[in-house]
């Protein structure tokens, strides 16, 4: 079972867990995080969700995800969910998130690797969640959202990931 860290609307951890799929109160957050990997062509790596995956099933979706479990941070949950997914390991202790969006329950942070070159078949993907990966442009993954392929995001997100993946913040240096 599944157990998170619970936060305040401050993003200060308070002192509960619950096992996913409890109830929380509305003063009760947790915290999920996303990892976009880009190639040195500027596409970024995507994964087709299982069949069986609650949620969502079949559709495409940006690299990797999940929810940060008990103890973990962001970047401790970004390098797990990244791993268990993809195989991949990578480092965030030295990453803070690019952007954070907040959702009705808790925060989404996400994290956005560039100019990162994965080769495919090397990959180990999770059979519980991910049934093929695959590198997308911008064009591409708007017109699989388009077609109900994709997990619905709004396509302003997927403009700013593509956008934002250079460097932090919302103005243009």
């Amino acid at each position: 079972m599944e157990k998170w860290d619970l936060y305040d609307k401050n993003r200060n951890k308070i002192e509960k867990q619950i096992t996913r799929g409890d109830e929380m109160t509305s003063e009760e957050f947790h915290l999920v995080v996303h990892v976009c990997i880009f190639n040195s062509k500027g596409e970024m790596l995507i994964q087709q969700r299982q069949p069986f995956k609650q949620g969502w099933s079949n559709l495409w979706d940006i690299t990797c995800g999940g929810s940060a479990v008990t103890g973990d941070t962001s970047q401790q949950a970004a390098s797990r969910e990244l791993f268990e997914e993809l195989g991949i390991h990578y480092n965030f202790e030295k990453i803070r998130p690019h952007f954070t969006i907040n959702f009705e329950r808790g925060f989404d942070d996400y994290y956005l690797i560039e100019k990162y070159d994965v080769d495919l078949n090397g990959l180990t993907l999770q059979a519980e969640e991910v049934q093929a990966v695959k590198w997308a442009s911008k064009e591409e993954i708007l017109k699989l959202i388009e077609l109900k392929k994709f997990i619905p995001y709004y396509e302003s997100i997927i403009a700013f990931l593509f956008e934002g993946r250079h460097h932090y913040g919302s103005i243009r240096l």
